[in-house]
Order: structure tokens, then sequence, then C-alpha cells
């Protein structure tokens, strides 16, 4: 049984956002800290708001009574948050975190986590959860059929929601400059990791990502049509872009001369809409806008101290999530909010959706 509080903030919440602009059938509730793991609230927060991915969790909540595993347990926490009978409160995530902390050692501790380390283990974790279940009913199916001698007709894993919410593909392209050939190979994605450099922006940061890059000296390409090494252009471009677009900055580096690694504290400007423009030539939807509907900024000096929190967007107005604690965004937009890191530090993911998808429920 999962225990509900009213929290401090619960009635000034509602009278912040007032009883008539308050959204029917919406639950904004904080999730109490169990000893740092404040990386792993703010990025529920973030999926919670997710309106495609928080619709198949709670589907996969109203299937038949499954194993407990990770994902039951975070089913069995949104079902508590979206049936609440009040609309602001705190709830504590105490199964998940036993879950998790279970289930891998790298989470069974009190000491701080990365927000991205762990959201990419969730994703994964869910998607391999949903796999196996398939593979599972299928073999059921042959045993039922008496088809178990069947031969496997393709052992490549089916995709998921998971992969249909988040995943796209980026091709890899390599052109000989002498022969002018151009090799290409594929590979999948659930989030795109980027660097960060000083006084720049996202769309920036997507546009380095896809820079070109000569190889040439000791890095000389392989090409097979001339049969010998030789200098070449590579580059990275977005083949199939995702339904929603997870963005992580690569804000801690490792730094030689220190030993460790040390935090990237750099202004980074972030458009409440966006638009991919280092597509490949035979990509899908090359138009596609993306708005922004999620961020997880962390605050602090280091990648092992500091505190992570949440920024959404939900039914047209900004709302901090901040733990157990709930607020309406404060006057500044969010894009201003990005190099204000003495308030809320600087941001390590975005989740972007595309425009159309979430526009009838968010605005």
């Amino acid at each position: 049984m999962m225990h509900c509080f009213q929290g401090t903030n619960a009635s000034a919440l509602e009278k912040d956002i007032g009883p008539e602009q308050f959204p029917i059938n919406e639950h904004y509730f904080g999730l109490v800290n169990f000893g740092n793991t404040c990386y792993c609230n703010s990025v529920l927060q973030a999926l919670y708001f997710c309106r495609p991915f928080r619709e198949n969790v709670l589907a996969y909540k109203a299937q038949q009574k499954k194993k407990e595993n990770l994902l039951t347990c975070l089913a069995d926490l949104f079902h508590s948050i979206a049936t609440q009978k009040k609309k602001v409160g705190v709830i504590p995530p105490k199964k998940f975190i036993s879950r998790l902390r279970k289930e891998n050692d790298l989470f069974d501790n009190y000491m701080q986590q990365d927000a991205h380390e762990f959201l990419n283990y969730l994703l994964n974790t869910i998607a391999d959860i949903l796999q196996e279940e398939k593979k599972q009913e299928k073999q059921n199916g042959k045993l039922k059929n008496g088809n178990m001698n069947e031969p496997a007709e393709n052992n490549k894993p089916e995709l998921t929601w998971v992969h249909e919410i988040f995943q796209g593909t980026l091709t890899n392209e390599t052109r000989c400059l002498n022969c002018e050939t151009v090799s290409s190979k594929d590979e999948d994605f659930l989030d795109l990791s980027v660097d960060v450099e000083q006084n720049t922006s996202i769309t920036h940061c997507l546009r380095d990502f896809s820079n070109t890059e000569t190889l040439c000296s000791e890095q000389k390409y392989y090409c097979e049509t001339c049969c010998s090494k030789q200098e070449a252009q590579k580059r990275m471009r977005v083949k199939k872009l995702p339904m929603i677009l997870a963005l992580h900055l690569k804000r801690f580096k490792y730094m030689e001369q220190l030993h460790r690694y040390t935090k990237l504290s750099y202004r980074v400007v972030f458009p409440l809409e966006l638009r991919l423009f280092n597509t490949s030539s035979d990509a899908v939807n090359l138009d596609r806008m993306y708005d922004l509907v999620a961020v997880v900024v962390h605050c602090g000096s280091g990648p092992n101290r500091g505190h992570y929190i949440t920024i959404v967007k939900s039914h047209g107005f900004w709302l901090l999530f901040d733990d157990d604690i709930v607020e309406v965004g404060m006057q500044m937009t969010v894009s201003e909010r990005s190099g204000a890191e003495t308030v809320f530090g600087d941001v390590c993911v975005w989740t972007f959706s595309k425009v159309g998808l979430l526009s009838h429920n968010l605005t």
C-alpha cells in the first residue's frame, strides 16, 4: 500500500494554479527523497509528464498480474499518482527505489548518482522486460499449439513501445576522398548525448555533433573500393527522428591533470521549440518540429555531489519539481533560466515531444 501526504506547499500550489485553471484529471505530486535519490525523482517526474510514456506504463498496470519487476513497481507508482483523490500532494516511491537498489548495485547506496545514467538504465530495463514477455508469449503459444519444433522466424528482439517512443536512428557516413565512395552504418539510440562548449546553444551543440571529421595520417580509413587506406571525411547524421527526443549534455568531463571528473558549468541557451537540421538526405519527416516538455537540471559542482530538479511543461504552464516540493514556475521563461546556475544549476537532460503529439493535452 502506498501512502500519500498532503505536503506543506500543496494548498499553495492549488492556489497558484487556480481552481478554474487546474487541469481536469491531472495530478501534481512530489516524490519523497530516500537519501540522495533526487537523480531518480527528477527523471521519474520528466517521464510521468511524457504523455505517451505515462499512458503505456498505466496500460501495463491494467494488464493481468505479473511477477514484480522494475516496470511493475513503476506502474504501481504512476497508477498511485494518477488515481489520487487529491490533485496535489507527496508520494513516497519506496517500492520502486527498493526494487531499483535490489536489481542494480550501482544504485544500491546512498550516494548521488547520475540522472542520465539512471534514465538510460530504466529505459533499457523496461525494453528488456517487454521483449522477454513477448518472447515468453510466443513460446507459450507454440507450446499450446504443439509447434515447438518450428524454426524461429526471426531471432531479433521485437520493438517495444519504449522503442516506438524514444528510438531514433543515426547514420555514420564516411566518404573516401580518393574515389568519392560513400559508405554508411546505422545505429539506433534512445537518447542523444552531445558535447557542450562555452557560450553555446542546443542548436549549436547539435550542429557540432554532426561536424565533418577528416580521417588522415594514422587515422586513415580503409576503403573497400580502393582496397587501401585513404584519407576520408566522416560525419554523423540523424536518419530517423524519434517521437520523443531525449537530449543529454555531457557536462561531466574527465580531466587528466586532475585525475577526476569535473563539471562544465557553461551557459547553454535552449529553445522551447526545436527542429533538427543535422539529418541525412534520406531521413523521414525532415521538417519535424519538437516542443520542449521537460528539463532535468543538476545543481552543484561535481558528478557525485549536488542536487537534481525537474522543470515540466503541463497544460501550458511550467512546474518545478524538487523532490517533495512542487511549485508553479516563476516569472522568467525557461530559456532565461538556462544561465542562472546559482538558482537552477545546469541543464543535463531535455525531453522534446514532436509538435502535434501532445499539443491537445499539454497546451
